[in-house]
């Protein structure tokens, strides 16, 4: 009976696993903003389109996965620019950092400085456009990559849900 329970429990954890979340066509920005935000795909295409090119996703061991072509892309900085952050002083900000979300919990982090601060910002992009195909059309919407990155498969986020600003205690 204990090895019944334990098949059914595996079989039903692996189709979970398996299941094909909706894209999402928007995300918030929450935690320590002033004042919390929505951000819908129509409202990223307000900000500068950035023509990113081509990229090879790669896994966690530097081993190729598969190539994007016709990447565009806003920078996160951009959007992240118009976020009032909770602190009394901009020295603070260099404690903070974003865990952004997709809907099936998969989560990468970038902190303050990394964006701001280094050349890494302005490679972080959510997409508008791969392979030919608009964001609101991609299975797979809304995603994030960040191209300055090694192992470009580490931070490649799909269907971002949300971006959660902390501050470092």
């Amino acid at each position: 009976m204990k090895k019944l329970l334990l098949l059914v429990l595996l079989y039903s954890t692996a189709a979970f696993a398996q299941e094909k979340l909706n894209p999402t066509q928007k995300f918030s920005i929450t935690g320590q903003v002033t004042k919390e935000s929505v951000i819908t795909i129509d409202s990223i295409l307000q900000y500068k389109v950035h023509d990113i090119g081509e990229m090879n996703v790669t896994n966690h061991l530097g081993e190729f996965k598969h190539k994007d072509d016709q990447l565009k892309g806003v920078l996160l900085k951009d959007i992240l620019s118009h976020t009032t952050f909770k602190t009394a002083s901009p020295k603070l900000l260099s404690q903070f950092y974003f865990v952004c979300q997709g809907a099936d919990g998969y989560k990468v982090v970038y902190s303050w400085n990394e964006l701001f601060n280094t050349e890494v910002g302005n490679h972080v992009f959510i997409l508008t456009e791969k392979n030919g195909v608009k964001a609101d059309k991609m299975p797979e919407s809304l995603q994030m990559s960040s191209a300055a990155d090694f192992k470009t498969g580490r931070r490649y986020l799909h269907n971002l849900d949300k971006i959660i600003v902390k501050q470092a205690e």
